[in-house]
């Protein structure tokens, strides 16, 4: 992480991290939020459904390919809020 900087909860050119330096009150920091919030809300989702599809007895290995990318790209994308906001919070104690 730079120094000051909020990691982004979307990747750059060739999947490098994005940070932001500022005040935490801007456009840009509000939209981190809102986009935060939603990769949150779909983890959420995407974990019901699995729980669903992996009951179910007839599972193609398609489905369950499909199913492994999905929550691959999800835990990536809970992982950088995660990084993000533990980052912030170390940042506000000192």
């Amino acid at each position: 992480m730079t120094d000051g900087g909020r990691l982004l909860p979307w990747a750059g050119p060739e999947g490098k991290p994005c940070y932001l330096v500022g005040d935490g009150t801007g456009y840009v920091s509000r939209l981190a939020d809102d986009i935060e919030d939603l990769q949150l809300g779909m983890a959420g989702d995407l974990l019901g459904h699995a729980a669903e599809l992996l009951a179910e007895r007839r599972v193609t290995s398609a489905e369950l390919r499909y199913l492994a990318l999905r929550l691959t790209e999800s835990l990536r994308d809970v992982t950088r809020v995660a990084e993000s906001r533990g980052a912030r919070l170390r940042a506000g104690s000192h």
